[in-house]
C-alpha cells in the first residue's frame, strides 16, 4: 500500500530524445546535461540510462558530479559552472571531471594547480547574457594560457544563448556574430548549443551540444516546431481521487474560498499538492486530466491536495486516475497557468514524490 502520487519517468523515450539531439548535432557531439537532479527526473538513474549512448554528462557543481562517480558512472562529467574552490580543481583532475573556466581567478587557480594529471577545460565567452564567462576581447589570451599550461589537456570554447527560445529575437545571431569573431584567430572545438539552440538555431552547431530541457521531452519554444514536436515526454505526474463530494450553489472550496460553486458541484480531492511539487500557484480552471478529459482546479492548491470540478465527468470513484502532467497536457501548459515555465516545475520536484522508472 502507498499514497497513488508518483512521476512515472520513461526511460526509452529519455533516450529517444537524446537520440534525436545527437542527430540534431550533425558530425558534433551532444554531452547531456543532468543537473539539478536530472531536471527533477532522479540524476542516478538517468545517468545510467545514457551513459551508454553519451560521450559525457554535464552537472552544475563539484558535488553533482561526486553523487555520479559514486553511483558508479564513469564517462566524463563538465562542471558547468567550473570549480567554485581551488581544491576542487585537484578533485576533477583526479575524477574525470571537466571544467567550464568563465574568470581570472579560475584561470590563475587552475594554471597554479599542483595535479598529476591534466583537466579539459570548456573556456566560456560572454557574448551577450552577461551572466558569466570573459569578455570577447580576452578569448585569445586565456585560450593560449590554457594551452601553454601543462595543468590543461584539450580546450573547448563554449558560450551561452540568452533567447535562442524565441526564434523571431535576432540576439541569437548577434551572438554567433561576437562569438565567431572572439574566435576567429582560434582552431579549437567550441560549444554553443543549448536547447533551444540545437533544435530551433542550426547555424549554432559546433563540435559539442549541451542538451538539457528536451532531453525530457520538454520544448523550449512557445509554439509547435518541427524538431521539437518529435520529443517523446519523459515525466507523466499522476495521483489519484481520494475523496468525491457535493458542494451546493454558493458554497466554497479549499483555503481562502477562492473557488465558489456556480451551480450543483461535484468536487474531487486528488492526492497531490505543493509538496509534492504541483505549483503553489496554479489557479482556479488550471487543468488536469481524469478518466482522459480535461476538468479544471477548484480552490487553492493545498500541501498534501488539491481539489478538482468533476462536475461533467460521470461515474468519478474514489481511486479512479488524475494525470497533472504528461504527453496529452503537458507541464510546460501547466507552467503557464501557475505563471512559471515548465524547468521550474520539473527542477522542484522533491524527494517525497517517488520516481518509478519504465523502459529500462
Amino acid at each position: 500500500m502507498a499514497r497513488p502520487t508518483k512521476a512515472i519517468i520513461d526511460l526509452a523515450a529519455l533516450r529517444h530524445n537524446y537520440v534525436l539531439a545527437q542527430q540534431l548535432s550533425g558530425g558534433g557531439k551532444a554531452l547531456a546535461v543532468v543537473k539539478a537532479n536530472a531536471y527533477g527526473h532522479g540524476i542516478i538513474d538517468v545517468a545510467k540510462a545514457l551513459e551508454p549512448l553519451v560521450p559525457a554528462l554535464g552537472v552544475a557543481c563539484i558535488e553533482e558530479a561526486i553523487q555520479l562517480r559514486s553511483a558508479g558512472i564513469k564517462v566524463p562529467i563538465l562542471l558547468l559552472e567550473g570549480a567554485f574552490t581551488a581544491d576542487e580543481i585537484v578533485v576533477a583532475a583526479e575524477q574525470d571531471f571537466w571544467l567550464m573556466l568563465t574568470n581570472q581567478q579560475q584561470l590563475t587557480e587552475l594554471l597554479a594547480a599542483n595535479i598529476t594529471k591534466p583537466i579539459n577545460i570548456w573556456l566560456k565567452i560572454d557574448t551577450g547574457m552577461h551572466r558569466l564567462g570573459i569578455a570577447p576581447q580576452e578569448t585569445a589570451d586565456f585560450y593560449h594560457q590554457l594551452v601553454g599550461c601543462n595543468n590543461v589537456n584539450e580546450v573547448v570554447i563554449a558560450t551561452h544563448f540568452a533567447s535562442a527560445d524565441d526564434l523571431d529575437s535576432d540576439f541569437t545571431n548577434q551572438q554567433l556574430d561576437v562569438f565567431n569573431q572572439a574566435t576567429d584567430s582560434i582552431a579549437a572545438p567550441a560549444s554553443l548549443a543549448n536547447s533551444a539552440g540545437l533544435l530551433g538555431w542550426p547555424s549554432a552547431g559546433r563540435d559539442w551540444s549541451r542538451p538539457g530541457f528536451m532531453l525530457y521531452g520538454n520544448t523550449p519554444f512557445s509554439q509547435a516546431h518541427v524538431e521539437a514536436d518529435k520529443l517523446q515526454h519523459v515525466m507523466t505526474l499522476k495521483s489519484a481521487v481520494i475523496a468525491v463530494r457535493d458542494v451546493p450553489v454558493g458554497d466554497t472550496v479549499g483555503y481562502a474560498n477562492t473557488w465558489v460553486a456556480q451551480r450543483p458541484s461535484k468536487i474531487a480531492t486528488i492526492a497531490i499538492g505543493y509538496g509534492d511539487g504541483y505549483p503553489r500557484h496554479a489557479p482556479n480552471g488550471t487543468p488536469v486530466l481524469i478518466k482522459g478529459q480535461r476538468v479544471g482546479l477548484a480552490g487553492r492548491v493545498s500541501m498534501d491536495m488539491i481539489s478538482i470540478d468533476v462536475t461533467d465527468i460521470e461515474d468519478v470513484q474514489l481511486g479512479d486516475e488524475v494525470i497533472l502532467w504528461g504527453a496529452a497536457l503537458t507541464a510546460n501548459e501547466v507552467a503557464s497557468h501557475a505563471g512559471t515555465i515548465g524547468y521550474e516545475l520539473m527542477t522542484r520536484m522533491p524527494e517525497r514524490t517517488p520516481r518509478v522508472y519504465i523502459n529500462h
